[in-house]
């Protein structure tokens, strides 16, 4: 019996028919499901010609089957969400440096990687969200503001072993050094109405349903409950936006280290960064361009404009582990 490591990559191998080498496509790992990215790929083979082969999982086991590859390996981009898990990837030493004039000059610098090892592609806010018939929106100003007792028995959040709450809570150490941010997450877990939900969806039912006013959520998330049901007494709400704005993050992708077809990956991505590709990536699932000359979808746009923080979301995962620790001691399970 073949061990476990080579054998990942003999089925990799095996799975494509042994035509990975072939000049004329490219092959992406993907924690982004098929109903989100096969319509691109396939908007780019239709005109490029160039075939995209892609393998959707779990970031974490894409993350070690591309190592346990190593220089056999067969996926040449790796796409992800959360800049927690690019940085993850980045750190392991599984990704390459994109040199391109043309991706630096349709994503904004601070939605990319510094060492040029991945860029975003698309945005999501991770934002306020309320109950319409039990909160004033004049009641709302900050995440900071959540620790209050007055919204003490009235929040709800998503569990803290989900990247995005890691990444949000590395945004606080980043603005607030690691004493106050760990104050304030203590003071959400102070004000918790229920027990942590598992996604983002149950955050916004549980408002629905009344078992809490508040809670923290991924904008696309109440896009989506929101386009099944244009009554939701829910809506989004813009916090800091008299200080740093609003936190963002993204979903993103990489050059491998070992990828078979690196010039051809770097063309699909550039492709991505441009305007076709960006309205249809970000209106798919309901985000925001990352490339800040395409206008969002009319449903995106309708949830209003507001000032998004500044600060490099690379961030998110140099300050990740530090997080994660913070979570733990203030409670956050």
């Amino acid at each position: 019996m073949l061990p476990r490591k080579p054998l990942l990559a003999a089925l990799a191998l095996t799975l494509f028919g042994g035509t990975a080498q072939a000049a004329d496509e490219v092959v992406v790992y993907s924690s982004r499901i098929d109903e989100l990215i096969k319509p691109v790929f396939d908007a780019y083979t239709a005109e490029t010609g160039v075939k995209v082969k892609f393998i959707t999982d779990k970031e974490a086991p894409l993350m070690q089957r591309i190592k346990a590859e190593g220089e056999n390996g067969v996926a040449d981009l790796l796409l992800t969400v959360d800049a927690g898990n690019l940085w993850q990837a980045e750190q392991m030493g599984i990704l390459q440096p994109i040199k391109s004039d043309i991706i630096d000059q349709n994503i904004p610098p601070q939605y990319r990687a510094s060492s040029h090892d991945w860029t975003g592609l698309s945005l999501r806010a991770r934002t306020i969200v309320y109950s319409t018939e039990r909160v004033k929106p004049a009641e709302l100003t900050t995440y900071e503001a959540l620790a209050d007792k007055h919204w003490e028995g009235r929040l709800c959040l998503r569990t803290a072993k989900k990247v995005y709450n890691q990444s949000l809570t590395a945004t606080l150490i980043e603005n607030h050094g690691e004493a106050k941010a760990e104050q304030i997450v203590k003071g959400w877990v102070g004000n918790l109405a229920t027990d942590v939900f598992s996604d983002d969806n149950s955050v916004i039912q549980a408002i629905e349903a009344g078992q809490c006013d508040v809670g923290v959520v991924n904008t696309y998330y109440y896009g989506r409950l929101h386009a099944q049901n244009p009554k939701l007494p829910v809506k989004i709400f813009w916090p800091n936006q008299g200080d740093r704005g609003v936190h963002v993050n993204l979903s993103g992708i990489g050059l491998t280290k070992h990828a078979p077809h690196p010039e051809a990956a770097k063309q699909l991505v550039e492709w991505m960064t441009g305007e076709k590709a960006q309205k249809l990536f970000a209106d798919i699932n309901q985000e925001f361009p990352a490339n800040p000359k395409v206008k969002p979808s009319a449903e995106v746009a309708a949830w209003g404009s507001f000032k998004a923080d500044s600060i490099p979301v690379e961030v998110a995962g140099k300050r990740q582990a530090e997080a994660i620790r913070l979570m733990d001691r203030a409670g956050w399970n």
